[in-house]
């Protein structure tokens, strides 16, 4: 299996896994952001840009998330 495939699955693994832990504490929220910027990076490697793009998108979206909550608590 190409290097590029296995950081792929498994920083998507890892993005699923910390947003089915998100409403444990808003710390996996953060983690689940860092994990969607990997998750871009890998898009922009592979040379799916769109999918890179969407994803960090995503990864502000989900910061923004954490930000709120963390002020919160």
């Amino acid at each position: 299996m190409p290097m590029l495939t296995l950081y792929g699955a498994s920083i998507v693994t890892l993005m699923v896994l910390f947003y089915a832990l998100e409403s444990r504490s808003s710390w996996f929220t953060l983690a689940f952001s860092i994990s969607c910027l990997g998750s871009a990076a890998y898009g922009f490697l592979a040379g799916t840009w769109p999918f890179g793009v969407v994803e960090l998108i995503w990864s502000l979206v989900a910061l923004r998330k954490w930000h709120v909550a963390h002020a919160q608590e």
